[in-house]
């Protein structure tokens, strides 16, 4: 190996640790926790080592939110996998992203909440954003119904979605009833043809 090899595979892995304390850190406290003085003590590295990798907070929540987007990508798509009809691969996509939310707040908040510098529904969006996105049309995109172009769909449904992942996790919603707004949300918004 190189010595050029070896700088670049020791400033990826120091990126992958900032993003990674970052995100452990954002979880455990809130992303308030989160400043790159805080990350510096953290991984043991100066505050200019983090600058050099990151410009500031900002772009370590974009980091973490496309490291996200590639999990609820996997999340979605394993879950459909499993489902043979459609109905059911909708259930699973509506229960796997809900789930996901609920799993990863801090990162569900730098998908969705946060100001990460991404550039979302844009031609130039990040794949992993891109992907996520795929991965719910590919199974809504079914059950979009007639005349209903299944990326407005998917736009429709993942709003929905993010709706209740945010109130829920609020607490403006009973989590008794949270399979019943899954089975509501799948029954009324997507057409299943037989």
């Amino acid at each position: 190996m190189s010595v050029q090899e070896r700088k670049q595979r020791e400033r990826a892995e120091r990126e992958r640790l900032i993003v990674a304390t970052a995100r452990e850190l954002a979880e455990q406290q809130g992303w308030d926790a989160v400043t790159t003085r805080r990350l510096a003590e953290l991984i043991e590295y100066s505050q200019p080592v983090l600058y050099s990798h990151f410009r500031g907070k900002r772009e370590i929540i974009g980091a973490v939110a496309l490291e996200g987007a590639a999990e609820l990508a996997a999340a979605v798509r394993a879950a459909t996998s499993a489902a043979d009809r459609p109905r059911e691969r909708v259930a699973a996509l509506a229960r796997a992203y809900l789930d996901f939310a609920a799993r990863n707040p801090a990162v569900y908040d730098a998908l969705f909440q946060l100001d990460g510098g991404l550039a979302y529904a844009q031609e130039d969006t990040p794949e992993p954003l891109k992907d996520a996105f795929a991965a719910l049309l590919e199974s809504l995109g079914e059950v979009a119904g007639d005349g209903v172009p299944s990326g407005l769909f998917t736009e429709v449904f993942w709003a929905s979605l993010h709706g209740l992942a945010t109130l829920s996790r609020a607490g403006r919603l009973l989590p008794a009833d949270a399979e019943q707004r899954v089975e509501l949300l799948v029954d009324r918004l997507a057409v299943v043809r037989h």
